[in-house]
């Protein structure tokens, strides 16, 4: 069994934050449960373009509004909390935050804790070797 709290993660290695953005990376590949789940949040006002090329992620908003941009089809999704939206197909996306964004993010297959975005909002597979992180 693991117990975490987001206070445990806060100001260590799996908590991540770039310009607009924070990542509270609580469960990691090397946790070896078959997924990662984040508790991720965006800032007001600010814009972030992902593709996850590798993953598969699920995000549930429970904080803030805003909108998701499909960036293959051009379709527009007013987020809310309560609202839910799944990349299954490796879609190219926009997160626009209105206000401040606070989510609950699962990806498959997990991500280390050691993925950059790179020019393209891609996070690179890396396999996690190593049990004991």
């Amino acid at each position: 069994m693991i117990v975490r709290t987001t206070a445990d993660i806060t100001d260590t290695d799996r908590d991540v934050a770039g310009p607009g953005w924070r990542s509270k990376r609580i469960v990691l590949a090397g946790d070896r449960v078959g997924f990662s789940f984040h508790e991720t949040t965006i800032e007001e006002g600010t814009v972030h373009e992902f593709h996850y090329q590798n993953h598969v992620e699920a995000v549930w908003l429970v904080e803030g509004e805003g909108s998701l941009h499909d960036l293959d089809n051009e379709t527009v999704y007013p987020l809310g909390p309560g609202s839910m939206y799944l990349l299954d197909g490796n879609e190219r996306h926009q997160v626009t935050a209105r206000t401040r964004l606070r989510m609950l993010c699962v990806f498959n297959p997990p991500v280390t804790g050691r993925e950059v975005h790179d020019e393209n909002g891609v996070y690179p597979l890396i396999i996690e070797e190593d049990a004991s992180v």
